[in-house]
């Protein structure tokens, strides 16, 4: 037996969609705007009507007044229904349309009046005010219903008051006249609520299109992912708008670049300085996976176009994958190195084996010893000249490396570098680049050469790498240290054009330089200064005389 679903249930309030709770909201202002625009219309108009009524009635009640003659007549005549007051102003109220005219005297008597049986009684509103000489305009209720009063003082030839005169206009008519400009109001504020509504729409529909017609909801849970997304990712996210300007940063591109959150709102020229990683930002270098080096990092960047004309950039380290392919290649080459002295050390292990077989024993001990002495002085050769632990090591391995590979690596004369280095490891970084290229340069040249210069002039090391390779044209001496660029195929784990870029930028960072020249046999020479690369030279302490032989001494004193 199938179950009946249950029903569901009406749920009122506002739609999810952003784009109808826009449209919802701005037709609700522009309606509240229309209502309350006409109410502030209104109110004024119903008393600038009211107004307009008893100026109007005040005019007819002045012009009346005017009348020398009633005055007059009122001084010398009795108040009668035919009587010429009733009659002047009979004639005035039909050619004014007002609703009455009432002439009284000083008594409050009235001379004139709609209804002729009122003539001859007392008014029925107070007519103080007129008959002390003031003009009045009032809304006020008589005998006739709700009017427009205007009552003015009766003057007689000698400007004495005899009277007043009183006039209304039928309020109903007033009324009327309010009500007849409603609609119009109506049609106005219709029109301009439609208008509303058409710019509302008009406004909703592009909010639908920027919004992708989702839900407020849908909005705050995407931003809430996007921030979690961005400083949670182990990539840098740099995001620029449409004039350039940087407008985001994750925690791990203020990493990678160094900069903080001074950097929104600028440039990347501005936030970065001159260099390929603020033109990879700024879309000057295009391409994908580029390589540039920012500081001691070396960092692969890819830029991609927003729809609004801005950009995203995403940058990831590659400084420890940079290294882990250097120590390949280096690996590489002792591999090959260790191979080819596997061979030579079958070699000699069977030329020592014949002088044994041949009982040369006195040759067999001086062969071993010029093996082993050659070792030994290429060891000794760097370790007297450099002493600290770190290059002496570099410089042994990249002998043997070098030997193998058919090139002779010197150490020159004039070396002599003392264990007080400041940054060892820099200096091991820009020796091992330079070194490298020189050998990349000379290998299978013949009579390959490559000399190490490293001394110091006061707390300063300037060093020489000198090959004798082809040498590097004057035109390119400088484009040689710009990131990328390179004259070799890059290997698969790695990007060329990266170990000169690094090793000006080691020299630059500690207030040095790395130039390049020609060297005295034709090839190339690098040079690389590096001021305050030494630490201060401390005192020897003072050599002091043993506890025993103080006290001996002090006995013999």
């Amino acid at each position: 037996m199938s179950r009946t679903p249950p029903a569901r249930r009406l749920r009122l309030g506002l739609p999810r969609r952003a784009f109808s709770q826009v449209l919802l909201m701005q037709l609700a202002i522009a309606a509240g705007v229309a209502v309350l625009a006409t109410g502030l219309f209104l109110a004024p108009l119903s008393k600038q009507l009211d107004d307009q009524a008893m100026r109007r009635a005040l005019a007819i009640a002045q012009t009346t007044a005017a009348e020398s003659q009633i005055a007059e007549q009122v001084k010398d005549t009795p108040p009668l229904p035919g009587g010429p007051v009733q009659k002047e102003a009979e004639r005035i109220r039909e050619a004014t349309g007002a609703e009455y005219i009432v002439v009284m005297d000083w008594r409050g008597v009235r001379w004139s009046h709609p209804t002729r049986s009122e003539i001859g009684r007392n008014v029925s509103t107070d007519p103080g005010q007129a008959l002390a000489g003031k003009e009045v305009m009032q809304i006020d209720s008589g005998t006739l219903g709700r009017t427009a009063r205007g009552k003015v003082p009766l003057y007689d030839s000698e400007h004495n008051i005899v009277g007043a005169v009183s006039v209304g206009i039928a309020y109903d008519s007033v009324r009327a006249r309010l009500i007849h400009a409603i609609p119009g109001l109506f049609a106005y504020a219709g029109g301009a609520l439609a208008v509303g509504a058409l710019a509302a729409w008009l406004i909703s529909r592009r909010v639908q299109r920027q919004t992708r017609d989702l839900a407020f909801s849908d909005i705050s849970a995407l931003l809430s992912e996007r921030e979690a997304m961005l400083h949670g990712i182990r990539e840098g996210v740099v995001a620029l708008d449409r004039a350039g300007l940087i407008r985001l940063l994750n925690d791990e591109a203020r990493r990678l670049l160094g900069i903080g959150d001074e950097a929104v709102g600028r440039s990347p020229d501005e936030a970065l300085g001159d260099g390929r990683t603020a033109d990879v930002l700024a879309g000057r270098v295009t391409g994908t996976d580029l390589v540039t080096v920012r500081g001691q990092r070396v960092l692969v960047a890819n830029r991609m176009p927003t729809d609004d004309g801005g950009a995203v950039a995403t940058l990831r380290d590659r400084t420890e994958l940079e290294q882990l392919g250097r120590e390949l290649d280096s690996t590489h080459g002792l591999i090959d190195a260790l191979r080819a002295q596997d061979h030579e050390h079958a070699n000699r292990m069977h030329t020592l084996l014949g002088l044994l077989e041949l009982e040369m024993y006195d040759d067999a001990v001086e062969f071993v010893g010029e093996v082993v002495g050659d070792h030994r002085a290429t060891a000794e050769q760097v370790t007297e000249k450099i002493e600290d632990p770190l290059l002496a090591a570099l410089l042994v391995g990249k002998a043997t490396v070098a030997a193998e590979r058919g090139v002779a690596l010197w150490v020159s004369d004039r070396t002599l570098l003392p264990d007080r280095l400041v940054d060892p490891s820099g200096l091991v970084t820009i020796v091992g680049n330079l070194v490298d290229n020189a050998l990349d340069a000379v290998a299978g040249a013949p009579h390959a050469r490559v000399e190490v210069e490293l001394r110091t002039e006061g707390r300063a090391v300037v060093l020489r790498v000198r090959d004798t390779g082809p040498g590097i044209p004057a035109e390119q001496r400088e484009l040689i240290f710009t990131e990328g660029w390179s004259t070799k195929e890059p290997p698969a784990h790695r990007g060329r054009g990266l170990g000169l870029s690094l090793v000006r930028k080691l020299a630059e960072r500690q207030g040095g330089s790395a130039t390049v020249g020609e060297a005295g046999g034709g090839g190339a020479e690098f040079t690389v200064v590096l001021p305050d690369a030494l630490t201060e030279t401390q005192p020897e302490p003072a050599l002091t005389a043993p506890p025993a032989q103080q006290t001996a001494a002090e006995e013999e004193s």
